[in-house]
């Protein structure tokens, strides 16, 4: 036995299943104002920001996690390799996740509905979180004594004053949607792809998880945190079933017995049964009205077969030169009357 495929085959895309393409437009870019805003909302509590941040540090050396600095000090061995980090980071979020989007609507329409809500669902949950829990990333922690590689180096997407910049709000570290979005592009194209190649997408967010870190703009915490988000994210998010082929018209059944909506069954050398035709039944009987003296009761006579096996009305013989009157068997009307004393 054959097991059942489970992986997308390389088939034309259900365009029943692709929204329209302007709705969508306005959809994705109306959530991305609402985050731009929301984040923007969230900053100026620098104070909080800051003893967050010192609880976050303390937390990650009680679990014993490696240190951000690690990760830092490979990379500012090479300035090439530094200044490639920080333009991964700053220029590799948005387009990725955008190319995404677009490619799966044009090719796995259901694949880019179920992705769109895990987005906006894991976006919309961490824009809540920034609001509860504002974290001054690494970087501008003293206790870490990391390098803020982006206005050390560049290129950098942020201000060089945090607490007025109106371009980003630096205080949402936690979680980190760098690490979350690429998570979710690897997943969702893993799923959506046949290739045997398709588990190198998973290189997209471990390249991400070493630069947010390697250039101290988040702590690994803010990627555990992320993570189990999208877990539960990709829990409450069904993938939607493709939309079935709907049976042909067939006609309903007639009433029992009648053989309408059905074929007749054909028979030897391709006859119909009489009764498939609407004709006559296969066996008739011959009435002949009674006398006074019978009290008006009809005596009726077996006529023999009215009609032959292949369908014809001229005995059972199939001749046509031979009424059925004449096929021997059968008796006339007349015979009847004589045999049964019934004057002509």
């Amino acid at each position: 036995m054959t097991p059942a495929r489970t992986e997308p085959t390389d088939q034309e895309p259900d365009i029943r299943a692709r929204p329209p393409l302007v709705r969508e437009f306005l959809l994705v870019a109306g959530l991305f104002l609402a985050y731009k805003l929301g984040r923007q909302a969230a900053n100026g509590h620098v104070e909080e920001a800051f003893r967050n941040a010192g609880h976050v540090w303390d937390l990650e050396r009680a679990l014993r996690l490696p240190g951000e600095g690690a990760v830092q000090g490979l990379l500012l061995h090479s300035q090439t390799l530094i200044q490639a980090t920080n333009t991964y980071y700053a220029a590799v979020h948005f387009p990725a996740t955008a190319l995404f989007l677009v490619w799966l609507y044009w090719r796995r329409p259901r694949h880019y509905l179920w992705s769109r809500r895990v987005l906006a669902a894991l976006t919309a949950a961490a824009l809540v979180l920034h609001l509860l829990f504002p974290l001054a990333p690494p970087r501008m922690l003293p206790a870490a004594g990391l390098v803020d590689t982006g206005q050390v180096y560049g290129p950098t997407v942020y201000g060089q004053t945090p607490a007025t910049d109106t371009m980003a709000n630096q205080f949402a570290a936690m979680p980190s949607l760098h690490v979350g979005w690429a998570v979710m592009i690897a997943v969702g194209l893993i799923v959506a792809t046949r290739s045997r190649w398709r588990w190198l997408w998973l290189l997209h967010p471990a390249i991400t998880l070493l630069v947010v870190v390697g250039t101290a703009n988040h702590y690994w915490l803010d990627a555990i945190v992320v993570a189990a988000l999208l877990a539960v994210a990709l829990a409450a998010v069904r993938l939607p079933m493709p939309a079935r082929t709907v049976p042909a018209h067939r006609p309903p059944p007639g009433p029992r017995g009648s053989g309408a909506g059905s074929p007749a069954p054909a028979r030897a050398g391709g006859a119909v049964p009489p009764h498939a035709r609407g004709g006559a039944p296969a066996h008739a009987a011959a009435a002949v009205p009674g006398s006074a003296g019978d009290g008006g009761a009809g005596v009726f006579a077996y006529a023999g077969p009215a009609q032959s096996s292949g369908g014809s009305a001229t005995g059972a013989t199939g001749d046509p030169s031979r009424p059925a009157a004449s096929v021997p068997g059968a008796e006339t009307a007349s015979r009847v009357r004589a045999r049964a004393g019934v004057p002509r």
